[in-house]
């Protein structure tokens, strides 16, 4: 029998490039990182109750486009660890922070889906842009997921109750509804999709689905967008059922340096629904150089106006 004799220093070669998938943000706390491609950095935040793989799509085209794209799941959801303690917006934020630190990130684009545009609003405000040149929002639940007094948008409370609730007693029945509302109709998404979806999300913790589901329930980021200077786009779904499309708009009123990109066919999954526009739209951003709103962000009081 004759054996190939391998060069060592070839066969010693690493094919990876030696990126952690998983990166520690405090102690017994792992976050799953997905670090791909080369080039100018674009991170992306899921959405409840998501991971990370959310983005499968988005990945490809931003590599093919020469960027690196850096998912990051939150702690209680996909692959990352799934600790009992706070789960709140600072404490996403902060995660955040530690790991574009450790990866020695800046001058990236920031952008966050649903709950996941409300953690990088709040990572905006309270960074004050550390580490980041421009935010992209999709589908964001925000300012204020439920109507309120002051702010006659969003979702009556109760539907926000009830999730929490069937959270408690049957949570992949409420898989099984939240897919139905998750984009413009039942039948939007192939069902091989949906049930790829579904998949990711009985990944999460059902502690942090609930405290998820608090917090969207309960936060006002409005006081937040007068801090976001940097330039930012808004995606969102007219046909958005979850996170309203005069959300949006809202967003677009208070954040002053914003464009508001809206997605005819699309629900709550617009990037899924509309793949190709989206990845366009987030390209195209990305590479602009600059753009300015022709007005002031709105006050807390003008919301409502």
């Amino acid at each position: 029998m004759f054996f190939k004799v391998i060069d060592m220093k070839i066969s010693n070669k690493r094919a990876a490039l030696g990126r952690s998938e998983f990166i520690e943000v405090e102690k017994n706390v792992r976050l799953h990182v997905s670090d791909l491609g080369e080039g100018s950095p674009v991170i992306l935040i899921h959405g409840w109750p998501l991971s990370d793989e959310m983005y499968e799509y988005q990945y490809a085209a931003l590599m093919k486009n020469g960027y690196r794209a850096i998912g990051i799941t939150l702690r209680g959801f996909g692959q990352s660890d799934k600790p009992y303690g706070k789960y709140d917006y600072d404490v996403f934020a902060a995660d955040i922070k530690v790991i574009l630190e450790e990866l020695q990130i800046d001058n990236a684009v920031l952008c966050g889906f649903s709950f996941g545009g409300a953690t990088v609003i709040r990572f905006s405000s309270k960074y004050n842009n550390e580490h980041i040149s421009k935010l992209a929002l999709f589908g964001a639940a925000a300012p204020c997921e439920v109507r309120k007094e002051d702010f006659p948008y969003g979702l009556p409370i109760e539907i926000l109750n009830n999730l929490i609730e069937l959270n408690s007693s049957n949570r992949p029945q409420l898989i099984e509804e939240f897919g139905k509302l998750f984009a413009a109709s039942e039948t939007a998404l192939p069902k091989n999709i949906s049930g790829w979806l579904a998949g990711i999300q009985i990944q999460s913790s059902q502690y942090a689905m609930e405290q998820g589901l608090y917090m969207i329930r309960d936060s006002d980021l409005r006081t937040d967008l007068e801090k976001i200077t940097i330039p930012t786009a808004i995606f969102h779904g007219k046909l958005d059922k979850l996170c309203p499309f005069e959300l949006a708009e809202q967003l677009h009123k208070g954040i002053s340096n914003s464009k508001l990109i809206a997605f005819e066919n699309s629900g709550h999954a617009l990037f899924l629904e509309e793949q190709t526009k989206f990845n366009d739209e987030l390209i195209k951003f990305i590479r602009e150089k600059s753009f300015v709103k022709d007005f002031k962000p709105a006050t807390k009081k003008e919301f409502v106006a």
